[in-house]
């Protein structure tokens, strides 16, 4: 069997999602598609709208074979990481291809991006910690050292955040795995950042916004959702009050702040350049999430970055931590959910497959102190006894259908 990659996190999962799992499986002539897929805490530093098994769930639901967690260490991590950890899972899980999407569009252009990166490394390198000590975001650095070594005269736009990511995904296999082809495929009827939703297929920016209203439109459930998604999203809301989302985690946040010293918030990963004092002052005037980002906020640090901050923070997850887990081989890969064609998938490439894979979760296992914690973060503000169920689905088998 041949299985397609897909790099996820279906927050919540689209009819984008639905157009890029079949388009994937269709150009890979994949028999099986695996996605790996964020846990509770997102790539941007977000808390998913609703949790992992639930989101899991849906995508088996809507087509896709086998999900698989990406670890938190590898999800709220900036883009080469998260595409590393990503990469590195797929390969083990011995897929043929890896199909993701872009503004671009085109495989040919994060190929040649790739040939300009590796004729001008070291120069790079060079423009990249001049940007970075101008004051530049570590985003912003990438594209002007980029630009400087000839990068605006190619056809991929790297300030799009697909396109960044896609790079990534390619650069990381080309390091990683050769032997996985990457495919992309173009995004359409909306952008990234979109935050008004226009077409069926809308960006999850937009449709995130619409859902944490508080009326929520038809149109969103309507048109821009599969109706498993809408159905397991009100299900997530009837039974545990809440869609999760920033704001309800603030007053969280700021206790955690404002209850530790600056030396502890500066071993938090992601904490630098006195960070930690800015990030207090801001904690002991601000009345909502927004306004504290907005305090914080400075052209050297990104929303998605200071967001990870705060997700680092929420989690106590330190800067030890992660260094400890990103340097040590990949673990037990941890199955959310699958179909019978990617329960067939593992048993024929059981012997390929070089690393232990997790279908019956038993305590302790690999990473339940870290997962328990994770856990404890992200269903904090549920009432307690949905967070006492939630937790509990941790040493539950993964969904089959």
């Amino acid at each position: 069997m041949k299985a397609c990659g897909l790099i996820v996190e279906y927050n919540p999962f689209h009819n984008g999602h639905l157009y890029h799992a079949r388009k994937a499986k269709e150009i890979s002539n994949a028999d099986c598609t695996i996605a790996v897929m964020s846990g509770n805490f997102l790539q941007r530093g977000e808390p998913a709208i609703i949790d992992k098994f639930s989101r899991a769930k849906i995508a088996v639901e809507q087509g896709i074979d086998l999900v698989v967690e990406l670890p938190y260490y590898y999800a709220v991590q900036h883009s080469e990481l998260f595409a590393k950890g990503a990469i590195t899972l797929l390969s083990a899980l011995k897929v043929h291809s890896v199909c993701f999407g872009s503004e671009h569009g085109d495989i040919a252009g994060f190929n040649q991006i790739l040939g300009l990166l590796s004729n001008h490394q070291d120069t790079y390198i060079t423009y990249f910690k001049q940007a970075l000590t101008e004051g530049n975001s570590y985003p912003k650095a990438h594209q002007k050292a980029f630009y400087r070594i000839g990068g605006k005269d190619l056809p991929v736009d790297i300030a799009k955040p697909n396109n960044i990511l896609g790079f990534q995904y390619v650069h990381s296999i080309n390091e990683i795995d050769r032997s996985i082809t990457p495919l992309t495929i173009q995004r359409i009827q909306n952008d990234y950042h979109d935050q008004v939703i226009s077409e069926p297929i809308a960006s999850a920016t937009s449709i995130r916004n619409e859902l944490l209203k508080e009326k929520l439109p038809d149109k969103i459930l309507k048109t821009t959702i599969p109706n498993t998604t809408r159905r397991i999203l009100l299900e997530y809301k009837k039974d545990h009050s809440y869609w999760h989302d920033w704001e309800k985690y603030f007053p969280l946040l700021r206790y955690r702040i404002l209850t530790m010293t600056a030396d502890e918030i500066s071993g938090i990963h992601g904490v630098v350049e006195g960070l930690e004092h800015r990030l207090i002052n801001a904690a002991k005037e601000a009345i909502s999430f927004e306004s504290f980002m907005k305090a914080i906020k400075t052209k050297r640090y990104t929303w998605t970055s200071l967001q990870r901050v705060c997700t680092h923070i929420l989690t106590n997850t330190t800067k030890q931590e992660i260094i400890a887990k990103i340097h040590t081989e990949m673990e037990p890969v941890r199955i959310l959910a699958m179909s019978s064609v990617g329960q067939q998938y593992l048993n024929q490439n059981k012997k390929q497959i070089s690393a232990s894979v997790y279908t019956s979760i038993k305590k302790p296992y690999p990473n339940h102190l870290l997962d328990e914690r994770l856990a404890a973060a992200y269903y904090s503000i549920l009432p307690i006894q949905s967070q006492q169920e939630q937790i509990a689905q941790d040493y539950m088998p993964p969904y089959r259908l």
